[in-house]
C-alpha cells in the first residue's frame, strides 16, 4: 500500500474546525499556540468561537486551514504516524503550503507568515468587484479552456483549477468571467455558477501578489523536504528547495493541476490518499477522478484516534 498526505484549500474553512483535535492532543493545541504568537494575534480565538465571515477573509482563512492541518499532524504523530508514512505530499493551492510545513520545508511560524502575507497580497491585486470566478461543472478541462478563451475578449479569464474530469474552475475580470458562464451553459455544462470568493485566483490579475511572494518567498529558510511535494503547477514531484521556492512564486497566478497530481500520483502506484485537516472537499474530487484511490479522512480527535487502532 503506497499512501499520499493531501491537505485541504480555501473553501474547507469552517468555525470551530480543529478545536477538539487541541482539546485532546496538547500537541496539536501546541500548534495553533505557536501559529498565535508567529501573527501576533489570536488566529485559534477567531478559527474556534468567530464570525465565519471574518474566516473567510482570505488572509485569515489561508493560516487557519493550514493551523487546523498542521494540527492534525501533530495528533498523528502523537499516535505514532510521521509524515515519513506517506510517499508524496501535495495540497490544494494554499494547502500546498501545508504540505511543505508537514514534510518540513518551511517552520510552522514561517508557514502562517507567508500565508498571512499571501493572502493579504492576493486580496490586494485586485480591487473588490473587478474579479471573479466561476465553477464549470460537466464540461471537459478542454471544453472549459475553450470557454475561458472565447470568453475573454482581450480581458482575462482563464482556466484556474482543475479540480476533477467534471469540475474546472475559471478567474479573471469579473465581465469575462460572467461571459464565460453563459458560453459554459450554451456548450451543454450542467452547472455554472460565480464562487463567493473576494479575489479572481490562479489567473494574470494575480501577477502584483506573486511579486510580493517572490519577496517573501526570498527571504525563508527553505530545506529540502522529507517527502517529495507533488506540486500544484507541475502535477509532479518536486525535492528541490530552489525549484520548489520558483513553483510557490508561479502558483499565484498559474493552474491548480489537481486532477493531473491525483493522476500522477496514481500512476506512481498511489493507492490510498489521506486528507488531512479541515473538510472532505478534496476525497469527493479524488474519487471522481481515480475510483481505486481509499480516501481517508483526517480532520477529527476521533480521525486520528481512529488511526491508532487501525
Amino acid at each position: 500500500m503506497t499512501i499520499a498526505f493531501v491537505y485541504p484549500g480555501q473553501g474547507a474553512q469552517t468555525i470551530g474546525m480543529g478545536r477538539d483535535l487541541a482539546d485532546a492532543y496538547p500537541a496539536a493545541k501546541a500548534v495553533f499556540d505557536e501559529v498565535d504568537e508567529a501573527l501576533g494575534e489570536k488566529l485559534s480565538t477567531l478559527i474556534w468561537e468567530g464570525d465565519a465571515e471574518e474566516l473567510t477573509l482570505t488572509q485569515n482563512a489561508q493560516p487557519a486551514l493550514m493551523a487546523t492541518s498542521m494540527a492534525a499532524m501533530a495528533a498523528l504523530k502523537a499516535e505514532g504516524v510521521t509524515v515519513d508514512k506517506a510517499a508524496y505530499v501535495a495540497g490544494h493551492s494554499l494547502g500546498e503550503y501545508a504540505a511543505l510545513c508537514a514534510a518540513g520545508t518551511f517552520s510552522l511560524a514561517d508557514t502562517a507568515r507567508l500565508l498571512r502575507i499571501r493572502g493579504r497580497a492576493m486580496q490586494a491585486a485586485v480591487p473588490v468587484g473587478q474579479g471573479a470566478m466561476a465553477a464549470l461543472l460537466g464540461l471537459s478541462f478542454e471544453q472549459a479552456e475553450a470557454v475561458a478563451a472565447e470568453a475573454a475578449q482581450g480581458e482575462v479569464c482563464q482556466v484556474a483549477n482543475q479540480n476533477d474530469p467534471a469540475q474546472n474552475v475559471v478567474s479573471g475580470s469579473k465581465a469575462a468571467v460572467e461571459r464565460a458562464i453563459d458560453l459554459a451553459k450554451a456548450a451543454g455544462a450542467k452547472r455554472a455558477l460565480l464562487l463567493p470568493v473576494s479575489a479572481p485566483f490562479h489567473c494574470a490579475l494575480m501577477a502584483p501578489a506573486a511579486e510580493e511572494m517572490a519577496g517573501a518567498l526570498a527571504d525563508v529558510t527553505m530545506n529540502a523536504p522529507a517527502v517529495p511535494v507533488v506540486a500544484n503547477v507541475v502535477a509532479e514531484a518536486v525535492t528541490d528547495p530552489k525549484q520548489i521556492r520558483k513553483l510557490l512564486i508561479e502558483q499565484v497566478t498559474g493552474q491548480v493541476r489537481w486532477m493531473s497530481s491525483v493522476e500522477w500520483m496514481g500512476a506512481q502506484g498511489v493507492t490510498e490518499v489521506w486528507e488531512i485537516g479541515a473538510g472532505k472537499a478534496l476525497s469527493g474530487m479524488i474519487r471522481r477522478i481515480n475510483k481505486e484511490i481509499t480516501c481517508v479522512n483526517i480532520g477529527t480527535a476521533a480521525d486520528a484516534a481512529a488511526v491508532k487502532t487501525a
